[in-house]
């Protein structure tokens, strides 16, 4: 499925959020060290691999993203030929919900 993401004065912290809640599900760090808004407009094709354990590494700066589908573009590279961002694998502290206990309600 293709998908598009548009955005008018976004920054790059919004891009990386929003990336990680529509796309990855995982969370994405902006660390361009970029500022300022950005106009933007992103296609890419769903059902491209997008495992971040394919994902170029972080630690080399010249891996090639992966190839591109017949389908489509990856996210991988729609970020890179579109936006000219990268998105690499890295390991890092995450916000984690832990729930120790739950029960319905009483039906007072």
């Amino acid at each position: 499925m293709n998908r598009t993401l548009d955005g008018v004065g976004v920054t790059i912290a919004e891009l990386a959020t929003n990336l990680s809640r529509l796309e990855l599900h995982r969370a994405v760090v902006d660390k361009t060290e970029l500022t300022g808004k950005f106009d933007l407009h992103l296609s890419w094709t769903t059902g491209v691999p997008t495992s971040l354990t394919n994902a170029p590494s972080a630690d080399d700066p010249n891996a090639a993203p992966p190839p591109a589908s017949p389908a489509g573009l990856s996210i991988f590279t729609a970020l890179r030929e579109q936006l000219g961002l990268k998105l690499g694998s890295a390991k890092g502290p995450v916000e984690v919900l832990v729930i120790e206990h739950i029960e319905k309600p009483s039906a007072n």
